[in-house]
């Protein structure tokens, strides 16, 4: 099995500091992610002036305000995206931000060398078609679709240049509650389409992307931040750094745990067979020349005598020797 490719992700997390990007990038780093991943939006070019923000925004900001104007307040620069690409790189993780606007587009297109595109971009064809003329690989997630609409972006990327695709499924709610998570539609995205896939995780918690791994994820996003306290929309529903630490191992391990698939004693477990296993021995006391009978003998541990699996076999054979209780049978 593959390692998972695991994208921790800041998001807005930053609340439009780069001070505090760039320790959300340290975060991600002493996690071993893979990549940490941001946002990058014109404001104005994603939003109308009466877009509203969504229910769990204007609960988590304690007030209601346009999108435009949330949105202004945690928009980073260009020139800070180019900051954080060459951070990055310092500390040894991959860069990624996600593009909302055709212009953002451009701009990453020389920074990253993958796209992961979000769920509210699916069917957006325009978009779509200039990730795609790009010719990268995209990590597309699927919250709030239907298996059309996955169908119909699949299409308009695959014929218009993307060389691979990894279809991330995802809920679209913060946080997502574990009866509308739907694991099982990870594979039906995969049966569907042939696709690698992965998952994009919005519960509270990491049980759930462990168990996306185990299932057969290759990538795996979640949110984090630094303090689940902080003002700023997404950070209720975000992991902290010891618990995006707790993750990343926890995933670590299930990956070496999923095996080869082959049935057979593992290295660790070889000395424990004569200990644990039982032979065939002496019930009580038997004379050389004695019938062995179900009467006269038993299985005890240690397992290093003849295996009782040829219990059969012995029955109605005469004792080659004399034998004392609790004695491995021999013939």
């Amino acid at each position: 099995m593959g390692r998972t490719v695991i994208i921790a992700e800041a998001g807005v997390n930053h609340n439009g500091s780069l001070e505090i990007a760039k320790k959300l990038i340290d975060a991600a780093s002493r996690a071993g992610a893979n990549y940490v991943k941001f946002q990058t939006f014109d404001p104005k070019k994603i939003v109308t002036r009466s877009a509203e923000m969504a229910g769990y925004q204007k609960e988590n900001l304690g007030r209601d305000e346009s999108q435009e104007e949330m949105l202004e307040k945690i928009a980073l620069k260009q020139e800070d995206f180019i900051s954080l690409a060459e951070y990055c790189k310092e500390v040894g993780i991959g860069f990624l931000s996600t593009p909302f606007d055709i212009e953002s587009i451009y701009f990453l297109n020389n920074l990253q060398s993958i796209w992961k595109v979000p769920s509210g971009e699916i069917t957006n064809y325009p978009y779509l078609l200039e990730i795609a003329k790009t010719g990268k690989e995209v990590i597309l997630s699927t919250g709030m679709s239907t298996l059309g609409e996955v169908e119909d972006a699949v299409g308009v990327l695959k014929s218009n240049g993307t060389c691979k695709i990894t279809l991330l499924h995802c809920t679209t709610e913060y946080p997502a509650p574990f009866a509308d998570v739907n694991l099982r539609a990870m594979n039906t995205l995969k049966d569907k389409f042939g696709l690698e896939t992965g998952y994009s995780d919005h519960t509270k918690g990491i049980e759930i992307p462990v168990a996306a791994v185990a299932m057969g994820a290759t990538v795996i996003e979640k949110h984090f931040t630094l303090d689940r306290n902080m003002e700023g929309p997404d950070h209720k529903a975000s992991l902290e750094p010891q618990e995006l630490c707790d993750l990343v191992r926890c995933i670590r391990n299930v990956e070496m745990a999923m095996g080869s698939g082959k049935k057979e004693p593992a290295p660790s477990e070889m000395k424990n067979i004569a200990v644990v296993r039982k032979s065939i021995v002496a019930a009580h006391s038997i004379k050389k020349g004695e019938i062995l009978s179900e009467e006269n003998l038993t299985t005890k541990r240690p397992g290093n005598g003849m295996n009782p699996m040829l219990w059969t076999q012995v029955i109605g054979k005469p004792a080659n020797r004399d034998y004392q209780e609790d004695e491995l049978i021999e013939i």
